[in-house]
């Protein structure tokens, strides 16, 4: 049902049944490297060019994720899913792959949490049993399209961050697991004027600041009744941005906020800001985030993912970055159910 102005409570129960997560090399050294199901060397992953290597990330954290519940591709009633390839092609190649009914969506890095709600939203309403969601990034593809290739070795300001490569899935039913998924919240776009690509931490704060002061308004929860609110890739310049907009507004999370972006990597690796990309909230969350909520070391959870919505036109033509961030609650079910 609708609570507040933007926020949704699911009726039924709605569990996270299932998840599965592929890195790179870069994140498989970080700190949360041990957690992901399945790394890969080198950012071929096997395949001849980046644009196939970024699909077999997807295809196998689609599997990981289907055979850790003993499912198939045909027990399932849709697909959702995202990526940052021009028209979502990562996610489309994959979906005819696995012929799935499916629904193809773009909201860059917050398209993890975007498919995430609405998967959760058509299994409390009884559209679907089960829906299988699936986002996807890969540093060299992400450069490629929106920057330079990774052989030309441009400089970056500090101020950039650092595609992810990898990708997270997750099975959302009604079969109960260790997971609940209680809550979401659907962002507003916002635009406050800026326009450079590579600070896109910057850019994105204040969507994330909109969209957790309104789903604490929309619960009547407070900051400190999470364990963690987690953001998805604001990186070292935008997370302290979003704490002192929050801060303006009346609300600490000092003590509870962390960055999906700045956790994935330690800070002697060359990411410069830190971690970006659609993968980035998903194979934290999937992987780290969702360990902790399965031993009951966290309880209760709000992943804000945020995303730039941004395409190489705009900026070449000096357009500013309108950008999105997307909320879903997950709350452990060890020791409640």
């Amino acid at each position: 049902m609708k609570i507040g102005k933007q926020s949704w409570r699911f009726s039924n129960d709605v569990y996270l049944t299932s998840t599965g997560t592929t890195s790179g090399p870069l994140e498989a050294k970080g700190p949360l490297g041990t957690n992901f199901d399945k790394t890969y060397a080198n950012l071929h992953c096997g395949e001849k060019n980046w644009e196939a290597a970024e699909r077999k990330l997807m295809r196998d954290a689609i599997d990981i994720c289907l055979k850790n519940v003993n499912k198939k591709p045909e027990d399932i009633d849709f697909f959702m899913a995202g990526d940052l390839l021009n028209q979502v092609v990562t996610s489309n190649i994959i979906a005819s792959e696995h012929q799935i009914p499916h629904l193809g969506m773009f909201g860059a890095c917050s398209t993890s949490m975007q498919t995430l709600a609405l998967a959760s939203q058509f299994v409390d309403s009884g559209f679907a049993d089960s829906v299988v969601t699936a986002v996807s990034s890969h540093n060299a593809t992400a450069e490629r399209q929106f920057r330079y290739p990774t052989e030309y070795g441009g400089p970056k300001p500090k101020t950039a961050t650092f595609t992810v490569t990898g990708a997270g899935a997750s099975m959302v039913s009604r079969e109960p697991s260790k997971i609940k998924i209680t809550e979401a919240t659907i962002g507003r776009v916002m635009d406050w004027g800026i326009n450079d690509a590579n600070d896109m931490g910057s850019a994105m704060a204040p969507a994330a600041a909109d969209t957790i002061e309104t789903h604490l308004a929309d619960t009547g929860r407070q900051p400190e009744d999470y364990d963690m609110i987690a953001t998805g890739d604001l990186s070292s310049v935008g997370s302290p941005i979003l704490r002192e907009l929050l801060w303006e507004r009346g609300i600490d999370i000092n003590g509870v906020h962390q960055d999906c972006g700045l956790m994935l990597f330690s800070p002697d690796q060359p990411v410069f800001a830190g971690g970006s990309g659609a993968a980035c909230s998903a194979i934290v969350t999937y992987s780290y985030i969702a360990n902790q909520l399965r031993e009951g070391k966290l309880r209760r959870v709000l992943i804000v993912a945020t995303g730039a919505l941004h395409n190489p036109t705009i900026i070449y033509q000096k357009q500013s970055i309108p950008c999105i961030a997307h909320g879903v609650v997950l709350e452990s079910t060890v020791g409640g159910e």
